[in-house]
């Protein structure tokens, strides 16, 4: 979801092999001070910070992890399936999996424990985040001013200003914060994960075998065609017909199929898109909003159909090759 172009992660505690000793916490580095560097830093645009506490719910859902937001945090790319951001204090978001376990929804009320003192805050919208099994409570850091929030766990995210060189912006930024024992960096704070990048080669990698299996199949019965009309070929090749000839009329031959494969593949693959895709975000407790379901334009979907010629038109040019280079007198003895 994170979308900044720049990253201050919460300090991280350095205990030592042994682990923290009795009484030991994270270090301590003031958010407000991590805050005035940043905006004093040249090329800053928008930016917001993060502090997640620990509250409890009343009920078998346990803990949750609360992040309260200081600034404007609607640029930051949550994804809202329903209701809105929060506007003013009092007001949260939640995800799918929270309204689920607490028996709530949009327009509700819950009561966070755990803290100095309880508060209570009203769910306003539905936001797309499974991180945590989606127990989470996103609202304004003003909503836990009464609770005493600890805020050494504290992030801090940059949009920079257009026409700002992100790498140049990180390298002046860390030379304000190195006093403060943090450091920036360039790219989200959970972004580029490697099972998202392995997704991404799998599906990649199955995309190229599913078309080389069927170009494979358009070979194989172009191939058998071609071989049983290979004395009707050399007929051709004997009244004149060209090797380029011979190339365009195999290839022609499959361009009507290639055409209605793409044309019925395309509609019916999206329609078992929108089948799966539902029921996948189901199996984990999420609802997909619109922005994730609606992934195939027009553009797309065109490109995607004359996929079909091409794969057609792939799987036939070996086949339209042999028939070209076959001699006349092969051809015509051919029973």
């Amino acid at each position: 979801h994170d979308v900044a172009d720049v990253v201050v992660p919460a300090p991280m505690p350095d205990f030592g092999p042994r682990g923290p000793g009795p009484g030991e916490r994270r270090p301590g580095t003031d958010p407000a001070a991590v805050a005035a560097a940043v905006r004093s830093a040249d090329g800053t645009g928008r930016y917001y910070r993060a502090t997640t506490v620990r509250a409890t719910l009343a009920g078998p859902t346990g803990t949750v992890d609360v992040i309260a937001f200081t600034g404007d945090a609607s640029w930051g790319g949550y994804t809202m399936v329903s209701g809105r951001w929060f506007d003013e204090p009092g007001e949260a978001v939640v995800p799918t999996p929270f309204l689920a376990a607490t028996g709530t929804r949009v327009g509700d009320t819950v009561t966070l424990g755990g803290l100095a003192r309880p508060v209570t805050v009203r769910i306003v919208g539905e936001v797309l985040d499974p991180r945590n099994d989606g127990m989470q409570v996103f609202v304004d850091a003003p909503t836990l001013t009464a609770a005493r929030p600890d805020l050494t766990d504290t992030s801090h995210h940059i949009e920079v200003a257009p026409g700002t060189d992100v790498s140049a912006y990180v390298t002046a930024l860390n030379k304000a914060l190195a006093p403060l024992g943090v450091t920036a960096r360039t790219g989200a704070l959970h972004g580029g994960s490697d099972m998202a990048a392995t997704l991404d080669a799998l599906s990649a990698i199955l995309t190229l075998m599913l078309v080389a299996v069927a170009a494979l199949g358009v070979l194989n019965g172009v191939l058998l065609d071609t071989r049983e009309r290979v004395r009707e070929l050399g007929v051709h090749k004997a009244l004149g017909m060209t090797p380029r000839q011979t190339v365009a009329m195999v290839l022609t031959s499959v361009l009507v199929t290639g055409l209605a494969a793409g044309a019925l593949g395309v509609p019916l693959g999206v329609a078992l898109h929108a089948q799966v895709l539902p029921a996948m975000g189901d199996s984990v407790g999420l609802r997909l909003p619109g922005s994730v379901m609606a992934v195939h334009g027009w553009g797309e979907s065109l490109v995607l159909a004359l996929g079909g010629l091409l794969i057609a038109v792939l799987g036939a040019l070996l086949p339209a090759c042999w028939a070209a280079r076959t001699r006349t007198a092969t051809a015509l003895r051919t029973e």
